[in-house]
């Protein structure tokens, strides 16, 4: 019997007379969808319509996906400037055709090199307890890492694009002086942290004019940041991280701009300007794997995005999905995740600081073991399960090993931000942008650097505080990620490119994504517009959009599953790129607002 949502999506394809073959956006409907476009001159697909139009303003002057995908994100953090923004960080993965090679550029924030293990241990605490997450934790200069995005923005352009930072910030140094209209999740974003932003008098001034959120319909302005964007325009992003505006950051960080008597005790971090300049953007190799025939390229460590989701699919390629009722195949996507992340708590962390046993947890015989042990139902008393991890060591050789043994670490994993965005550029020629960055937390650390106009990531937070544990604080160390920007080339010789927002629920919306169109046979649209689940080894699966109430949720109730219902789970992009060269964009048509996806013909 078809699902709910499965017929729904039917009714919508005999509605548009596509009984065969792919449906193509904009075929048999009268308006366009804002969140599909179809083309063959590149695409750009983002949360915000204003930053994707900027995005394929660049591809239409010449620019290539690169430049368009730099331009999109400095937009973004105009637009969206609480889950992106200078004062973050995030991954960028590029196609580049000519060399049929991905790589990948990581502009992870790091801690400074005054942080200890005990970061966040609460100083008047008699029996040595962390601080509380909320708000002290997140809304302090001890969370705040040195922030990434400048200088991948920059590395990304001299590396692989063709037009300059001052070239590609000019279109939003316009838009944040000339403003933009408040939207409702803007409103609802800073409403939600008016306590937070009312404590920084930075931020208070700029998000609580006179005390209150702006107005839905209401023009926002920000002329500081305008100012910012022209200041590394001019002076480049030395100014970031060796100038002025350095010295800016690091006394926000020591000395937090709270207000007179806050309404929660804020920490001053320990940032400094030497911190800054040592600041470098790692070029990586790509995650690679195999799945269904496609080739997967996805980010590695520090994030834990890509290494999960290929090692849950791998544990997938021992059913075939396809050939299964939806709700038993996602039952296994469902039981492979919870298997994988027991995995990745125990294990991912920084690779210059751990030594992360990656020979054997993509040994075939372990993936083998491993995959025997997901159960035909949910476990018992689902909700208290946890899986335990397994034991990777005896399937590898390491001629240099320093991990022996099992590491001592709990299966409990950081709580991870939801302030991410994500966005997805092809270019006429054929290169590809998969780029996720951040702040962590809605709003970040809820500090405006003074006089600049953006806010501070509060990424620290992504460590796990309690050691020993290989995501534990440590001087310059990148803390884990779960960010998993995915490019794929498909059987057929074309290209798939997305990702989303959304903290560990990153790497479930990437997989139910891939699951979606690799085995399910959706089309690009109904794969990231259909409702979502997210099992991380924590207990109850989290669903999204009333899935629990279809017949799909009751089906995998009737299998033990105890789905638990959230707001929201990801805010994803993709594009599509057919071998003749279409190319097809899609945003999430209703999360956050729903999204935004434009074309060239």
């Amino acid at each position: 019997m078809l699902s709910r949502w499965r017929r729904w999506c039917l009714v919508g394809l005999l509605a548009g007379g596509l009984l065969t073959g792919v449906w193509w956006p904009g075929v048999g409907r009268s308006q366009p969808s804002p969140h599909i476009a179809v083309g063959t001159g590149g695409a750009v697909a983002s949360v915000d319509q204003r930053a994707t139009q900027i995005g394929l303003d660049v591809l239409k002057s010449g620019g290539n996906a690169v430049d368009a995908a730099v331009a999109t994100a400095a937009a973004l953090g105009v637009t969206d400037p609480f889950s992106a923004g200078i004062g973050g960080g995030g991954f960028m993965l590029i196609y580049q055709p000519d060399r049929d090679t991905v790589i990948t550029l990581d502009g992870r924030e790091e801690a400074p090199a005054a942080v200890t293990p005990e970061l966040f241990r609460d100083p008047d605490s008699d029996t040595g307890e962390n601080l509380p997450f909320f708000p002290n934790r997140i809304s302090s200069g001890l969370a705040v890492g040195v922030p990434g995005t400048p200088l991948n923005w920059a590395t990304a352009l001299e590396r692989y694009g063709t037009r300059s930072l001052a070239e590609i910030l000019q279109p939003s140094i316009d838009l944040a002086e000339s403003g933009f209209t408040v939207d409702a999740t803007f409103a609802e974003q800073v409403d939600r942290n008016r306590d937070r932003f009312a404590a920084f008098t930075s931020t208070r001034d700029l998000y609580l004019p006179g005390g209150e959120s702006p107005a839905i319909g209401s023009r926002f302005r920000n002329p500081d940041l305008a100012a910012t964007y022209r200041r590394l325009a001019t002076l480049g992003v030395n100014d970031f991280y060796r100038g002025d505006l350095a010295r800016a950051i690091a006394q926000t960080v020591q000395a937090p701009p709270a207000v007179e008597a806050p309404p929660f005790k804020v920490w001053p971090g320990r940032l400094t300007e030497a911190d800054l300049d040592r600041y470098e953007v790692r070029v990586r190799s790509p995650v690679t794997s195999t799945y269904r025939s496609y080739r997967l390229f996805g980010m590695g460590l520090p994030s834990s995005g890509g290494l999960t989701v290929a090692q849950t699919l791998k544990l997938l390629e021992g059913f075939d999905l396809s050939a299964m009722t939806e709700a038993e195949a996602l039952h296994w996507l469902i039981e492979a995740e919870r298997l994988a992340f027991s995995d990745r708590n125990a294990y991912l962390g920084d690779p210059e600081y751990v030594d992360v046993p990656l020979a054997g947890l993509f040994n075939d015989d372990y993936l083998r073991q491993r995959r025997s042990e997901l159960p035909p139902r949910a476990p018992e008393d689902e909700a208290n399960y946890r899986a335990i991890a397994g034991d990777p060591l005896p399937f590898q050789r390491d001629p240099s090993p320093s991990l022996t043994t099992l590491p001592p670490v709990a299966q409990a994993s950081s709580p991870g931000g939801l302030s991410t965005t994500h966005l997805t550029v092809v270019d006429r020629d054929g290169m590809a942008v998969a780029y996720t960055l951040t702040l962590e937390s809605t709003g970040g650390s809820g500090m405006v650097v003074p006089g600049y106009g953006f806010i501070l990531n509060n990424e620290l937070t992504d460590f796990d505080p309690e050691a020993p544990h290989p995501n534990v604080p440590e001087p310059g160390k990148r803390p884990r990620s779960s960010m998993a920007p995915t490019i794929a080339l498909t059987p057929d010789g074309g290209l798939l490119a997305f990702g989303s927002p959304g903290g560990s629920t990153i790497i479930t919306t990437v997989l139910q994504i891939a699951v979606n169109v690799m085995d399910l046979g959706m089309n690009l649209e109904d794969a990231i517009a259909a409702p979502r689940l997210s099992q991380r080894n924590s207990g109850v699966t989290l669903v999204d959009q009333g899935f629990e109430l279809t017949d799909l949720g009751e089906a995998l109730s009737l299998q033990g599953h105890q789905l638990t219902s959230t707001d929201e789970i990801g805010a994803a992009t993709g594009i599509l790129v057919k071998p003749d060269g279409r190319a097809i964009a899609v945003a999430e048509p209703t999360r956050r607002g729903g999204g935004s996806a434009l074309a060239l013909p």
